[in-house]
């Protein structure tokens, strides 16, 4: 019954026989190994982007940073949701990658508005030389509380970021949640839909830790590169990265784990509808729902052996009654049977 992250689900067999795999005999460094080829290949064929580059790290934070780095001046801020990943969770690892960008927030919830993103910027940019430039639009996808923004809402977004000269990046820690959610195919959501650049994730969804970032201009490329090396994220056994997202691509494996992931969540929200004092705090759109509940119940969840994060409130108090936010996220692995004793408990 573990719902705290999908970070800490195992890695699929499939991937880790890729891995094993990539470990006989020897092979060239710094992502020129065969395996790479292929993932390059299939990425750019997935996206319908054949002169898209296609560069491999280890974690969602190096990913974003570096693309929003490569997007971004030192004297730019930019634009995002303010419970953006970016700006809750990596310790100002953008601003540091770039050299001293910042982040200026749009609206008060996790998903922006095409309106409040466009007063944003206009009040942005306003002070000539004494203030920071306007700079790229970051849109998470799924947000941090679990919502996926529609095509309709993201080509709104990208539409006012290019009004102003803007590039739109995506933050794909979990795409694939996203992309089943939609039911659209890679390109429509991001350049079909004018992103720029995007951090395609797959640690979250059954790979040990790697993250795709594709720039769909080629231009930019050299300069994603240099700043990798330079943030020392260019990994010299380069093939146990690309072994990853090898074997996590083949055969439409990340649709199948990202569907396994989003039906564990689909099924928790029906079972949590039916419990008394439960309340779902915004639709469940891919794996991810947050709860209000009150603090017994999650004392005798969380006693029985539930782990998931409370994001409101203590555990410990003296009010039984005190309604507290629980965040659950259903991995590939979670499965029918480990939601369905989660539910057993909740029904008690």
């Amino acid at each position: 019954m573990f719902f705290a992250s999908d970070n800490s689900g195992p890695v699929h067999p499939q991937v880790m026989a890729a891995v094993q795999a990539a470990n006989e005999g020897y092979a060239l460094g710094y992502g020129a190994d065969a395996q790479m080829t292929e993932v390059r290949a299939t990425l750019r064929d997935l996206f319908e982007a054949p002169e898209a580059a296609v560069y491999l790290v280890a974690t969602g934070t190096a990913a974003n940073s570096l693309a929003l780095a490569t997007l971004c001046q030192p004297w730019q801020t930019v634009f995002c949701a303010p419970h953006a990943h970016i700006h809750e969770d990596e310790c100002n690892a953008p601003e540091f990658y770039s050299g001293g960008a910042k982040l200026t927030l749009v609206g008060s919830e996790d998903r922006m508005t095409a309106d409040a993103l466009r007063a944003t910027i206009l009040a942005e940019g306003t002070r000539g030389v004494h203030g920071p430039q306007r700079g790229p639009v970051s849109i998470t996808q799924v947000t941090e509380r679990g919502q996926v923004y529609s095509l309709d809402e993201l080509q709104a977004l990208t539409a006012v970021a290019k009004e102003f000269g803007l590039p739109a990046f995506m933050d794909g820690a979990r795409f694939a949640n996203a992309l089943v959610a939609l039911d659209c195919s890679p390109a429509e959501m991001t350049w079909k839909s004018g992103i720029d650049a995007v951090s395609f994730g797959g640690t979250k969804n059954g790979c040990m830790g790697v993250e795709a970032v594709v720039i769909f201009d080629p231009a930019k490329a050299w300069e994603f590169e240099l700043r990798r090396k330079r943030g020392a994220h260019l990994f010299s056994k380069h093939r146990y990265l690309s072994a990853q997202m090898q074997g996590y691509l083949r055969d439409g494996l990340w649709l199948d784990t990202a569907r396994a992931a989003n039906a564990a969540a689909e099924r928790l929200e029906a079972g949590l509808a039916g419990v008394a004092g439960v309340k779902l705090l915004f639709p469940r759109q891919a794996n991810m729902l947050f709860i209000d509940a009150p603090r017994a119940w999650h004392q005798r969840m969380q006693a029985a052996g539930a782990v998931y994060y409370i994001t409101r409130g203590e555990l410990e108090g003296d009010d039984p009654d005190e309604l507290l936010t629980g965040r659950f996220v259903c991995d590939w692995s979670i499965g029918a049977a480990r939601v369905d004793q989660f539910l057993a408990l909740a029904q008690g």
